[in-house]
């Protein structure tokens, strides 16, 4: 497999995980918490169920939370010359650079206006506005759309034509490599062709002046 250019963690993933892992795991370690004073109850002894699940349930919580700090780093976008792999915990996608119409830059809350949303999509969104981010525009899905929007954030989607918001940190060097690995072959073969022209015209006989 040709070389590819530089993992980019995807960065509304790590915000959005960012906001609930820390939540997740004080909440799993309260219930591990609360078992106890549960199990020293009397009736507890004639009940064990009781301090036991809620002992399962907040050591199940705990791993949760720590599968999720884990999750921050599955989630990232790759360039290589003839595709863009993109990859997330429960997604892998390969889109072809011919499916690439064009890509464009603009600001996250161009795209997401954080005071049209609510809830958590606009906590998340909203420390992220001024960020730019990359906006693939495609000519066609590389795979069902309602398979992509249960599996990726709705913050890779502005509309429903074909395309992807890929948020990175570091955008200018994403682009780059977006550019250059994607025409790496092009640019080859017009070189190609213009030394063997070259070569040829060297041969033609020259005017004496």
């Amino acid at each position: 497999m040709a070389r590819g250019g530089r993992r980019h963690p995807l960065v509304i993933y790590r915000q959005v995980i960012n906001r609930w892992w820390p939540e997740t795991l004080i909440l799993g370690i309260l219930l591990v918490g609360l078992a106890w004073p549960v199990y020293k109850d009397p009736s507890s002894q004639f009940e064990p169920w009781r301090w036991k699940g809620m002992l399962l349930l907040g050591a199940g919580t705990v791993m949760f939370a720590l599968l999720l700090l884990a999750m921050r780093g599955m989630a990232y976008v790759q360039v290589f010359p003839t595709h863009l792999k993109l990859v997330t915990p429960f997604l892998r996608l390969n889109i072809s650079h011919k499916r690439l119409r064009r890509s464009t830059t603009t600001e996250m809350r161009a795209l997401f206006p954080p005071d049209k949303m609510r809830g958590w999509k606009r906590d998340v969104i909203a420390p992220l506005g001024g960020r730019t981010a990359i906006l693939l525009e495609l000519n066609g899905w590389p795979a069902a759309p309602k398979l992509l929007q249960i599996f990726l954030s709705p913050f890779f989607f502005k509309d429903k034509t074909p395309h992807f918001v890929i948020l990175v940190d570091d955008w200018m060097r994403f682009s780059t490599e977006l550019e250059s690995l994607r025409n790496s072959e092009g640019i080859a073969k017009p070189q190609q062709s213009r030394s063997i022209n070259q070569s040829i015209l060297s041969r033609l006989p020259r005017k004496d002046s």
